[in-house]
């Protein structure tokens, strides 16, 4: 029974370490392409989001790039947005007002498609109002991907460093989820992207209806219409210090399992390919842990799974390490290892939750 316990767990590792692999070997050999210059349309929607807005609004205008224009949404706020839209509102700066909640759409898709309408440009970069952009030249560096034939550009966006264990699992399982659709995007599939770092064209998305497909689902604005249209010929991909955008990460646990699994819900409409492929990566981490803690407490030979597990810690610190330093900041390797143990748990229950919760929402 130990033998087949230890083919199960070393099995379980190799299949986990070929996911590593290819992730490592794709986003490390990364190289940037000779960027283009396009006039963009940024657009971010808020709802009773004042505060964040008055942060982020200076820093979009003071961006140094020479031709791009900025669409607020003012989602049906009531915290003073509107008002103060009113008084920023320049030549450079326009804003829509949606005042009601329409039945046949979620509010976020809703809010998005008439920032969408609303653009002057064909290339809109999408930001949320809680993030910062890293430097002057993100519009520059995420605009910069496109030519004739990208309709999509994906970036990465970290949250902000938080003290605490919380802010450092948040940090840890954000560089899991980057690590992975920009590692299968570099790789020829892209199935996913953040709405508070991509980019597409109005042109595309009007020409495909919008999010007409999707409109009556709770979030997957921005994953699932990455998993329905993007493609190996026609998404790209920016890395590096100057393309990121910074959110603000939730302050307390409850919070982010909510937020988690209003992302994770929408994982059950992905393609069939990324659901197998996203699950058998997922399972293979359960399976391996599984069979790691029966070892332990079965066998009288401990250097078998001391040996899997040491393997395993390196491996994953060497991978979190090596593509956070590609994307363009750092991660506190020397807790690696123990949010490694942890994720896995926290992603087998609440992302099992996710997959059966039918009623999640933007907000109010």
């Amino acid at each position: 029974m130990e033998g087949i316990i230890v083919v199960l767990a070393a099995t379980a590792l190799s299949i986990w370490t070929v996911y590593g692999t290819v992730l490592l070997a794709n986003i490390v050999s990364y190289k940037p392409k000779e960027k283009k210059e396009h006039p963009v349309s940024v657009i971010v929607c808020a709802h009773n989001e004042l505060a964040n807005l008055k942060r982020l609004i200076p820093l979009l205008l003071a961006q140094e790039h020479p031709h791009f224009e900025i669409i607020l949404v003012d989602d049906r706020s009531d915290d003073g947005t509107y008002d103060y839209l009113l008084g920023a509102q320049t030549k450079q700066l326009k804003f829509v007002r949606v005042d009601q909640v329409h039945d046949h759409i979620n509010a976020k898709k809703f809010a998005l498609t008439m920032g969408i309408k609303a653009a002057t440009h064909d290339v809109v970069l999408l930001i949320d109002a809680d993030c910062t952009p890293a430097s002057p030249q993100w519009i520059s560096e995420m605009s910069g991907a496109f030519n004739e034939q990208t309709a999509y550009v994906l970036g990465v966006a970290p949250y902000e460093q938080r003290a605490g264990f919380l802010g450092n699992f948040i940090q840890f399982e954000t560089q899991w989820t980057a690590m992975n659709y920009i590692g299968f995007a570099l790789a020829g599939n892209p199935y996913m992207g953040v709405g508070r770092n991509m980019a597409y064209r109005k042109s595309s998305f009007l020409e495909q209806k919008g999010f007409n497909k999707i409109q009556h689902i709770t979030g997957g604005d921005d994953d699932l219409l990455i998993n329905d249209r993007a493609s190996k010929n026609n998404t790209q991909i920016v890395l590096g210090a100057q393309s990121l955008t910074y959110s603000i990460p939730k302050t307390t646990w409850g919070d982010y399992i909510d937020q988690k699994i209003r992302h994770w819900s929408v994982g059950k409409h992905y393609r069939l390919k990324d659901k197998i492929l996203l699950g058998l990566q997922n399972l293979s981490s359960l399976v391996f842990w599984l069979a790691l803690l029966i070892l332990a407490i079965q066998t009288d030979n401990y250097l078998i799974p001391a040996g899997l597990l040491i393997f395993r810690m390196v491996f994953v610190v060497i991978l979190v390490n090596s593509t956070s330093k590609k994307f363009g900041y750092r991660m506190n390797i020397w807790l690696v290892p123990v949010m490694d143990i942890m994720h896995v748990g926290y992603a087998s229950i609440f992302g099992t939750i996710a997959l059966f919760t039918k009623k999640v929402r933007w907000k109010k």
